[in-house]
């Protein structure tokens, strides 16, 4: 049974925001984020209001069934009427218990994903430059837009680090579950004796930040200038393009030289900044509201080995819902990605169901 006083906070909050928004007295910066809440409250309301006012209803029909004064006909029309009232009232039910499901309030941001090589040397590089490969074409495939924002290249093709940003909808609620350590096991192709090898990297996806989000201000900045180098120490060019930031409250420290322009530079070193100090504030937060934050899907802890891809076998296992798909080169190719993050969302769902106090 879903708390009628939770039902009427509903009813509460989608005739306020409808009273301020028709007001024309909303913050503009915070317009857009009101005006997605009120339809997304109005998307329930109408279920939400004839759920509160099942009780009145009920008492009414069961009245009419108690009164000895009533012909059989009115009976069974009450019964009927009582009947189909209580199945609708376990259809809203569920639906009203599925939306105050605790909602990931950055699921329609868009993401800035980073992978790094972990414990592996030149395989784990290697790894680290398939899984970008990976997420190049599940974003082709739902036609979202991919830009690179940093990228270390390591020998034979393979990547130390490649950082970049997702653009499209709802981009966050897809790839968070991302977030941790994958591990894979394959033969190296400089392997003669046949041995598999187990190699890591790290993916990390933070929800792209905004200015509304968090402020930042200039006097907590230290920003420094160099000249970008390339690998062994030569000069990409002669200015000090190269801009590192360091955000003095948090210590988090962002470098960018990708490109030419120290201005360019800058902007995308920001843009990193921004969302890793959000990120951070944001895991504080959820972990003082929730003690059993780390056993649920999806909490984007980076030490937790999410996912390995075992190339011999021809398998890709996620270990946090024990999912094992025998069609790895599919996975890899984004082809049945979607089927694996299907299960993730299935199983985050119901665990919130379940830690749904009612």
């Amino acid at each position: 049974m879903v708390p009628r006083e939770k039902v009427k906070d509903i009813i509460i909050q989608h005739d306020l925001l409808e009273k301020e928004l028709s007001s024309g007295s909303v913050d503009p910066k915070l317009f857009a984020k009101k005006s997605k809440e009120y339809s997304r409250l109005r998307s329930i309301i109408s279920i939400a209001k004839q759920y509160v006012n099942f009780e009145n209803e009920k008492k009414d029909l069961d009245n009419l069934l108690q009164d000895k004064a009533n012909d059989q006909e009115m009976l069974d029309l009450a019964q009927k009427d009582l009947d189909e009232l209580t199945e609708k009232k376990e259809k809203f039910e569920n639906e009203l218990k599925l939306f105050l499901l605790p909602k990931d309030e950055d699921d329609d941001k868009n993401a800035i994903v980073e992978i790094r090589a972990g414990t592996g040397g030149l395989e784990a590089s290697l790894f680290c430059a398939d899984l970008f490969k990976m997420y190049e074409k599940v974003c082709s495939k739902k036609n979202w837009s991919l830009e690179i924002i940093n990228i270390s290249k390591s020998e034979a093709g393979g990547f130390k680090e490649v950082i970049f940003s997702v653009n499209g909808s709802d981009i966050y609620s897809y790839l968070k579950y991302e977030s941790g350590v994958h591990r894979v096991q394959r033969i190296p192709e400089t392997e003669t004796q046949g041995r598999v090898h187990t190699s890591a990297a790290t993916v990390a996806v933070l929800p792209e930040a905004e200015d509304v989000d968090i402020q930042i201000k200039e006097s907590d900045l230290r920003i420094d200038v160099f000249r970008a180098g390339g690998p062994g120490g030569q000069s990409v060019n002669t200015t000090d393009s190269a801009v590192r930031i360091t955000h003095i409250p948090s210590g988090v420290v962002v470098s960018q030289q990708d490109e030419k322009s120290q201005h360019k530079n800058k902007a995308k070193a920001l843009k990193i900044l921004r969302s890793r100090v959000y990120e951070a504030e944001k895991r504080k937060k959820d972990q003082e509201r929730s003690s059993n934050r780390r056993s649920q899907i999806g909490s984007g802890d980076r030490s937790e080995r999410i996912r390995t891809y075992n190339f011999p076998q021809g398998r890709v296992t996620d270990h946090r819902i024990n999912l094992t798909l025998h069609k790895l080169e599919e996975f890899l190719s984004g082809e049945i990605h979607e089927e694996m993050n299907q299960e993730l969302r299935l199983k985050e769902q119901n665990l919130k169901l379940e830690n749904l106090k009612t």
